[in-house]
């Protein structure tokens, strides 16, 4: 896939953050670590987690 645009990579990290709120923040939640707000914390790396496979994926194609 060829990101030319802002708005699709903006849509991305929206989704990578949404599965880091799923899949991270629900982690978080089921290991009882409720120093930091788990869903804040998995849409964080989400986005991070996004973003660098945004960044990486170019150089492997």
């Amino acid at each position: 896939m060829v990101i030319n645009n802002d708005l699709e990579i903006s849509y991305l990290l929206l989704a990578f953050a949404l599965l880091g709120i799923i899949l991270i923040g629900g982690l978080l939640d089921r290991m009882h670590m409720q120093k930091w707000h788990p869903r804040l914390v998995g849409a964080t790396v989400g986005m991070l987690v996004g973003f660098a496979l945004i960044e990486a994926v170019p150089l492997f194609t």
